[in-house]
């Protein structure tokens, strides 16, 4: 379990007592490698995570799928597969947020997931699905935190519920894409501060603050 997780105000009764990255390699999710993920903020017109001293992390949407979405269950489940697969790069991107620095965090010192905002691509007026395309993305985030409809629960039971959040799914937007979900998560403050401290706010880096840390 998370350094800090272990020192966090999560009752005993409601803490996750399984690996995190365990279930990530059980879902054949792939982390990646360092020199991919961690770079610097040269050229980049917004953040991809964001840390506040609270603890509460923001981070940015990604938008993917072949385009806009409508009322037909195979179209849906095509834009679930790709909420599932935008869950799996926000979980890697979070995971290199928190460990690049060397302050001792990782996945597991997530507590609990806050909130998720699901935009669909549809201009179609009687669109209606916009829920159960942004559930292809909750549901693969359950599967990784915990939660009733993850792929580790039995009966709409799993061991922890950090992986349930608060959600909006609004369609009604354009794009060449099918859906940009984003979310809110909660780790510990003393893990927030000590990165904010440390390497700053941001995701990716400060180029300085790169040049820093590779060295």
């Amino acid at each position: 379990m998370g350094k800090y997780y272990k020192n966090s105000i999560i009752p005993n009764h409601l803490r996750r007592n399984f690996n995190v990255y365990d279930r990530i390699k059980k879902l054949n999710i792939d982390l990646g490698n360092e020199k991919d993920w961690v770079t610097d903020l040269r050229n980049a017109p917004i953040a991809s995570v964001v840390f506040h001293e609270s603890g509460t992390t923001y981070l940015s949407g990604l938008g993917l799928g072949p385009g806009q979405m409508y009322d037909d269950p195979k179209r849906i489940k095509i834009g679930q597969n790709f909420g599932q697969k935008i869950a799996d790069s926000m979980i890697v991107r979070l995971h290199w947020a928190l460990t690049c620095g060397g302050e001792g965090g990782d996945l597991n010192d997530v507590l609990y997931t806050v909130k998720a905002l699901g935009m669909v691509v549809s201009t179609d007026v009687d669109f209606n699905s916009a829920p159960s395309v942004v559930n292809g993305f909750s549901v693969r985030w359950q599967s990784i935190f915990g939660g009733g409809l993850g792929e580790f629960s039995n009966n709409g039971e799993d061991q922890n519920y950090s992986g349930v959040h608060a959600r909006s799914a609004i369609g009604g937007f354009t794009g060449r894409f099918s859906l940009e979900p984003e979310i809110i998560i909660a780790i510990p403050p003393e893990l927030s501060i000590t990165i904010i401290k440390n390497r700053g706010w941001i995701f990716p880096l400060p180029p300085k603050e790169l040049k820093r840390l590779k060295n």
